[in-house]
């Protein structure tokens, strides 16, 4: 594999690197849009973001519901929603559900979005710098701190 150096001597990772491209799994153009119109809903992309800060070991709903203050039945909505769209999985514990950010369907949907960027020169388009964190009063309520 190619390795391409920035200025400083350090390894530019691909985009490939960059989203953990998965070999062998891929989503079709419909899936990916499936996906991102399940996160184009406000309460759905914090949930979404919620699992995805818990890692892989996900949340129960109840625990959900109260970390975002929504009622069990709009939150069973959402959740249907962004599994339908394949963004979580869902198992059950005893007796409740736990659900979980399906982290090979996030890249994939990064590869697809980026695979052909640049060009192909990941080089140019790599990150340059990490966003800065917003407070959470800012995030709950959209606005960029």
């Amino acid at each position: 594999m190619d390795r391409r150096f920035d200025s400083h001597g350090n390894v530019v990772p691909s985009v490939q690197d960059a989203v953990g491209c998965l070999p062998g799994r891929s989503m079709s153009a419909k899936q990916v849009v499936a996906a991102l119109a399940a996160l184009g809903q406000e309460t759905r992309l914090e949930v979404f973001r919620l699992l995805v800060q818990r890692g892989p070991d996900g949340l129960p709903a109840g625990a959900i519901a109260q970390a975002l203050d929504l009622p069990p039945s709009s939150l069973t909505f959402h959740l249907q929603q962004l599994t339908h769209a394949g963004l979580i999985t869902q198992r059950r514990l005893s007796r409740q559900m736990i659900y979980a950010a399906d982290f090979a369907a996030m890249n994939t949907i990064m590869f697809y979005l980026t695979e052909n960027c640049c060009g192909g020169n990941a080089a140019l388009c790599a990150p340059q710098c990490k966003p800065e964190k917003a407070p959470a009063s800012a995030r709950k309520k959209g606005k960029a701190a």
